[in-house]
């Protein structure tokens, strides 16, 4: 069976999405592997195994264009009301927290937030029906 293990995006400036996936997700590098036209920077913390690899191409000099293929990335947290809270203290500007329903049952609590590169990211309340863990 596989298992996953990391996802990659690219990002243009390493030092913003360094801060922001630190002071939003408490992740730290844990490998930076710098090639002569590129970088590789793996990150995660102690919630997981899986790791979100950022790639920093040293020529690019315009945001990438994210098209409408891509989703989202998603993180569980423990109280999704405090970290909205916390985010929006930070200045980080998560949009407002949304519940998700399915005729009258339940399915989540979550908010989305964007890196500063524009990748949207779903925080969903842990524990709450569903499979979010």
């Amino acid at each position: 069976m596989a298992k996953l293990i990391h996802s990659m995006i690219r990002v243009r400036d390493e030092a913003a999405s360094l801060a922001f996936y630190e002071q939003a997700f408490g992740l730290a590098v844990i490998d930076r592997l710098a090639f002569d036209s590129f970088t590789l920077i793996y990150l995660a913390n102690a919630e997981q195994t899986f790791e979100l690899e950022l790639t920093v191409n040293r020529d690019r000099d315009r945001p990438y264009d994210l098209g409408d293929g891509y989703g989202h990335l998603a993180v569980s947290v423990a109280d999704v009301d405090a970290e909205h809270a916390r985010l929006t203290q930070a200045g980080l500007s998560p949009l407002p927290v949304k519940q998700l329903t399915l005729g009258e049952r339940v399915v989540g609590r979550f908010f989305f937030i964007a890196d500063p590169d524009g990748y949207r990211i779903e925080v969903l309340q842990r524990g709450a029906p569903g499979r979010f863990l």
